[in-house]
């Protein structure tokens, strides 16, 4: 099959989860569901942190940050993918394809430095108690949320431009859900060994650095608590932690997952099923697991839902 220059490559087509007709109903309900879900959750976090004194603190404006970062990674893909099943058209633009792409990494590379960002909080907060207000100060606040925000976005750039030198075939059948970088690069006719280089040094620096800087926080955090005299002491010091880990446990977990069922199979549509874990399901859970476990947070949201029900 003789190849074309991306120049001329007009649209992709976006498979999604399967073929099958009779399921899409299905799929559609249920996805318009974790979207409503997610875009909800993650609205009554940021608006309880406003809205709360007592929640104007690093942790909470990381946590802040967090739920606006999961509202946008969501919407990066499953309205997409919603409006495809509606009109029954899975072709893509490539500008779109591309642009979601681009906005897939942007997203994806910030939950990575946001979570390591909170895990060094608590870091602070914990080993170094009396000096968390000056280390932890709005000011850095801010500059560790713009790094990662930089970070991020010059990760997802380059990998963008670089798919842009990709001449494609004319078989351009995505079998997934939205445009991932892995599938749009296997979809070129033309050399791919530096994409995938970068795409494996990329992923590689973003999972040792960003995941040793969390292990290392929580390494220095355990053995803080261990040495304090109160058991009580301990429980609180575990508490404020707990929510933190559980994100890190659910999005670092499903994220291997799914590299390693790709790894194991075949079939790209199981691949494609597989990645809703990482890129779909973190995001609907973090609002429950933050407000079940924190009761700070439970404390907010009922004043927050009970300050809107005197409005009605």
């Amino acid at each position: 099959m003789e190849p074309r220059n991306h120049t001329a490559v007009s649209e992709f087509l976006l498979l999604g989860l399967t073929e099958d007709p009779a399921l899409q109903p299905l799929i559609f309900s249920l996805f318009l569901s974790m979207y409503l879900v997610t875009i909800l959750g993650n609205l009554l976090i940021i608006l309880a942190v406003i809205s709360e004194p007592r929640l104007h603190t690093p942790m909470y404006f990381f946590l802040s940050n967090l739920s606006f970062n999961d509202v946008c990674f969501s919407t990066s893909t499953i309205p997409k993918m919603l409006v495809n099943i509606l009109t029954e058209v899975q072709s893509t633009t490539y500008t779109d394809c591309l642009s979601q792409v681009c906005f897939v990494l942007i997203f994806g590379g910030l939950e990575n430095c946001l979570l390591t960002v909170m895990a060094y909080d608590r870091y602070v907060a914990i080993c170094h108690p009396l000096r968390y207000t000056v280390i932890m100060n709005p000011c850095l606040c801010v500059q560790l949320i713009l790094i990662s925000l930089l970070i991020s976005t010059v990760d997802a750039l380059l990998h963008t431009l670089m798919v842009l030198r990709l001449s494609f075939c004319t078989a351009l059948e995505i079998p997934h859900f939205f445009c991932e970088l892995a599938q749009v690069i296997k979809l070129a006719c033309s050399d791919t060994l530096i994409n995938n280089l970068l795409v494996y040094l990329v992923s590689g620096v973003f999972a040792g650095v960003f995941l040793s800087g969390i292990i290392f926080s929580y390494v220095h955090i355990v053995s803080s608590v261990l040495r304090m005299p109160s058991s009580q002491g301990k429980y609180k010091a575990f508490s404020t932690c707990g929510s933190h880990l559980s994100v890190v446990s659910l999005f670092y977990g499903t994220g291997f997952g799914v590299y390693i069922s790709s790894e194991m199979t075949d079939s790209p549509r199981k691949t494609a099923v597989a990645s809703v874990m990482y890129s779909v399901v973190p995001q609907m859970l973090n609002p429950f697991i933050y407000s079940l476990r924190n009761r700070d947070m439970k404390g907010a949201l009922r004043k927050l839902i009970d300050r809107t029900s005197s409005l009605l």
